[in-house]
């Protein structure tokens, strides 16, 4: 079977699709010619010559604007055959609860102002909607020149309405061919609703797919591949039940990326971004089993956690490096398996390779930790940080202090480990002080890595939130973006979308304004902002050039100062440092008040952590931002692996 896959707008232009680098390799497994084709990039490149498209306006689409839909709001008009802006969101319901009103592009156009999107991020969206059917249009003849079996396609993010917009008009030239969907976007209810309300989906498989795609390509019993929807003889859509179990991790396989590289040095997309590899060491939280955190919807129907033997997952690394000649890595994974430390990132600590990592980890690591991650190459961290408030952490059911998330800064900075993170608010149960308290301290903080912003969280399927009331958000419906999107009943989108809007909890718009200036100031401040020391020959040395305070170097000398900034490496309360200096609570006192108007300290929650840096890694860490790529060496494998398979 000749078998095209593609990946639409707007998925990522600097990373090969893993989803389809997987079905890639499981596709000619069985036998059959596979060919992945990146749409997205074929946009990038004919937008950028009609419309002079620049990486800016992509990322508008693929990144910035995920929580209003402009991406799928863009590929509407296509999807449903017109470029009548003003006919979508035909829902008939004008009470949105978010501020805008159902009458089409004028009602979605202030949707998106409200939202803080500039005039000129509106006019592009309205433009884009304009040129989509055109660019579906050649892709679709290109394709039908010398149409395949079968054209699959991921979806995930804003790629619904692109890939629903080629597969309607493919379906139309030719009709025998089979078209497949899956990816995020179809999970459980998702992929149910999309395949009953757009016919010309042949199939959409949910859930993972290395066992049912070949499954489905190999024909037999429709109804025994779990969590596929397909259509019986009369064209009336059957879903079967999702998979019981999730796939093993002897079943995970290794994507294949042949072309992308290829393409993406073809395209215009080549001067826009650094390409990087991507690639999974497990799926699933570990975390998340134990304690799911109220807002998060990641992981969909699939929770259990599953990681990949270190010595596959090593390999796997190594061998995509060496082939593609890349050393900027992306590892997926919602979190790190904790396992890995003291044997994957070991062994690539020992590696003489320059790699560059990016891996999703918990934040209450220990320095130790840090370390191995900086010396194994891991370049950015993704902690899930969210906030500072261990009251509002509590409530996040995350399972880390406000203290613990600023040590986990301080030492990912001491390591030379960057850290991405976003401040979340609007919480239930959530009280102003719990923000008040950190927008205060919030100076002393200013040398370590800033949140790339503060926003109100959003409610996502699969979340406590969305499936649990009882947690505070009792009322929820599909976000506006759908009703303007997409012209189906409200019963419809309830199954069919991911984000969903409620009345607001916690925070008002006051306060969250005056979070989101305090973090807009950090991100200003940040670049020019030290606070760093050096613990040597009985005293610790400090150095600061934070605008917030005035002293440049400071020395602690003094036996109780240099004990307690010492002990406050870890956060700790007042009693428990009472109970270990001399002279008690007469003596700490003080020193607190002192080492708090020097901003040398964090407090939340009856503890305190002390703020600054170790010296060495710190300007090093700034540094590393602005590397760009590297060309790989070859790696030495085979002793690594050995190493990792005997432990």
């Amino acid at each position: 079977m000749r078998i095209v896959l593609l990946h639409m707008p707007w998925g990522a232009i600097d990373v090969p699709s893993l989803a389809l680098g997987i079905l890639h390799t499981a596709a000619a497994r069985a036998g059959h010619q596979v060919d992945v084709r990146y749409a997205n990039l074929d946009f990038v490149d004919w937008a950028a010559e009609h419309a002079g498209f620049g990486a800016d306006d992509y990322q508008y689409f693929s990144e910035k604007s995920y929580f209003q839909g402009a991406g799928d709001w863009a590929f509407a008009g296509a999807l449903y055959g017109d470029d009548d802006a003003a006919g979508a969101g035909a829902s008939g319901d004008v009470a949105t609860g978010d501020g805008a009103s159902d009458d089409g592009a004028a009602g979605y156009f202030e949707y998106l102002a409200a939202n803080g999107a500039s005039e000129r991020e509106i006019a592009l969206t309205r433009a884009t909607r304009a040129l989509a059917p055109a660019f579906v249009d050649r892709l679709v003849g290109e394709l039908a020149a010398d149409p395949p079996d079968l054209v699959g396609f991921t979806t995930t993010f804003q790629q619904n309405t692109a890939s629903l917009a080629a597969a309607r008009l493919l379906k139309q030239r030719c009709p025998q061919v089979r078209t497949v969907f899956g990816g995020a976007n179809c999970d459980g209810p998702q992929g149910a609703a999309l395949h009953r309300n757009f016919p010309f989906l042949d199939y959409v498989v949910r859930g993972e797919g290395e066992a049912a795609f070949p499954a489905l390509l190999a024909g037999g019993d429709l109804a025994a591949v779990p969590g596929l929807c397909w259509r019986d003889d009369a064209g009336r859509p059957t879903a079967n039940a999702m998979a019981r179990r999730p796939l093993p991790p002897a079943a995970i396989l290794p994507p294949r990326y042949d072309g992308f590289f290829e393409r993406l040095d073809a395209s215009v997309a080549a001067g826009w971004v650094d390409p990087k590899l991507v690639l999974e060491g497990s799926r699933g939280c570990w975390w998340g089993e134990k304690h799911h955190c109220t807002f998060c919807g990641l992981n969909g129907s699939s929770m259990e956690f599953r990681s990949k033997p270190p010595a596959d997952f090593l390999a796997e690394l190594l061998a995509l490096a060496e082939r593609h000649q890349l050393l900027d890595v992306y590892v997926v994974d919602n979190i790190l398996d904790m396992g890995y430390f003291d044997t994957v990132l070991k062994s690539l600590a020992e590696l003489p390779v320059d790699l560059r990592l990016h891996f999703e980890i918990k934040a209450n690591l220990r320095r130790r930790q840090f370390q191995l991650l900086g010396d194994s190459g891991a370049a950015q961290v993704q902690p899930g940080i969210e906030s500072l408030s261990t009251r509002v952490l509590r409530i996040m059911d995350k399972g880390v202090t406000g203290c613990q998330n600023v040590r986990a800064l301080r030492d990912a900075q001491s390591a030379g480990v960057s850290v991405t993170w976003n401040y979340l608010y609007g919480f239930p149960g959530e009280q102003e002080e719990d923000y008040e308290s950190v927008i205060r301290q919030l100076p002393a903080l200013h040398h370590l890595d800033p949140p790339t912003g503060a926003g109100r969280i959003a409610i996502e399927r699969f979340s406590p939130y969305f499936d649990r009331p009882e947690l505070g958000f009792a009322i929820t419906r599909p976000a506006f973006q759908y009703r303007a999107t997409y012209r189906l009943p409200e019963s419809e989108l309830n199954d069919l979308a991911y984000v969903f809007t409620a009345p607001p909890r916690g925070i008002g718009g006051a306060l969250a304004e005056r979070l989101g200036a305090a973090v807009d100031t950090w991100l200003e401040r940040f670049p020019d902002s030290r606070l760093s020391y050096r613990d040597a020959d009985g005293r610790v040395v400090l150095v600061n050039t934070r605008p917030g305070y005035d002293w440049r170097v400071v020395e602690l000398t003094d036996p109780v100062e240099l004990a307690i900034f010492r002990l406050l490496d870890q956060p700790r309360s007042t009693a428990a440092l009472a109970a270990r200096v001399p002279g008690g609570a007469s003596e700490v006192g003080p020193v607190l008040e002192r080492f708090t108007e020097l901003g040398l300290l964090f407090h939340d929650g009856g503890a305190y952590v002390q703020v600054a840096v170790e010296s060495d890694n710190q300007v090093l860490m700034r540094m590393r931002h602005r590397h760009g790529p590297a060309t790989a060496a070859r790696p030495r494998t085979e002793e690594v692996l050995d190493a990792v398979a005997t432990g």
